[in-house]
């Protein structure tokens, strides 16, 4: 079961000035100032159609973006569409399952140090893993608890936890060594459809890039794992700092695959970005 939301502190990521929060009649008065107080916002008595914010209903947490942008309100939901066909058809010899390492019989435990939507550490839970999700955005990290906590596979539920804190910081924090940590970066997506352009691009005009791709990449090989895994569009640059050992591709995907403690790879020592502990 997932941890209730981090204690009010300021949000790792900055939210846009005009962000906005707020709750339909009859939904959990305390879940609504939770939030409100965390993110420091006066609740809202209507959704705001001219800037994001997340609305709660009797259906959970959404994200709305601007009107103008024609985005259907973003909530989670792992057990429907796209993402519940995904879950139902993973496989260990698919890509992402032959990156990390799985085999038949081994629980793995796995970090997904970018979580964002949660679609790849669902899969991984789905496989079998222990899957602790860590995302910086406070936005995202409470979409993600609240679609996980409802529509999550029976199987999976309680395979996956989900932290809110920079996992440069987080990586170093945790209680036993992991043995995988999957890094999946912000990048440009040059999926076809116009669906995941829109979805991607409200991602990204609320959390931003990732211009610390490469420092996040030294912190996971630092932390002790026996692997680490980045996913990257094929085609791309590898992240700088150390090369890859190996790489799987996937039809649109490449794994760049890492081995922390196998001496063909040189660690450089790295900079944290101070931000408080949510663990």
């Amino acid at each position: 079961m997932n941890p209730p939301l981090d204690p009010p502190s300021p949000p790792i990521t900055e939210l846009p000035d005009d962000f906005w929060v707020g709750a339909a009649d009859g939904t959990d008065p305390n879940a609504l100032r939770r939030v409100a107080t965390r993110f420091g916002i006066t609740p809202a008595s209507a959704p705001h159609v001219s800037s994001y914010g997340i609305w709660l209903d009797e259906l959970g947490w959404a994200l709305h973006a601007p009107i103008a942008l024609g985005f259907t309100p973003l909530r989670l939901d792992f057990s429907a569409g796209a993402t519940g066909l995904r879950l139902r058809q993973a496989g260990r010899r698919q890509p992402l399952g032959r990156a990390i390492g799985l085999k038949p019989g081994i629980r793995l435990h796995v970090v997904d140090a970018t979580a964002g939507l949660g679609r790849d550490g669902a899969v991984l839970a789905q496989l079998g893993c222990e899957v602790t999700m860590i995302e910086r955005s406070p936005v995202m990290a409470l979409l993600l608890r609240d679609g996980w906590d409802r529509t999550a596979p029976a199987e999976a539920h309680t395979r996956v936890s989900v932290y809110c804190d920079d996992a440069r910081h987080a990586l170093d924090q945790l209680a036993s060594l992991p043995d995988a940590v999957y890094l999946d970066p912000m990048y440009p997506h040059r999926d076809k459809s116009a669906l995941v352009k829109k979805e991607m691009r409200v991602i990204r005009d609320l959390v931003g890039d990732d211009p610390d791709a490469g420092e996040l990449l030294l912190a996971a090989l630092d932390c002790g794992a026996r692997r680490v895994v980045v996913k990257r569009p094929r085609g791309a640059p590898t992240l700088p700092g150390p090369a890859p050992l190996r790489h799987i591709e996937g039809p649109n995907t490449r794994y760049d695959i890492y081995a922390p403690h196998d001496s063909a790879v040189t660690q450089r020592p790295i900079t944290n970005t101070p931000s408080p502990s949510k663990r």
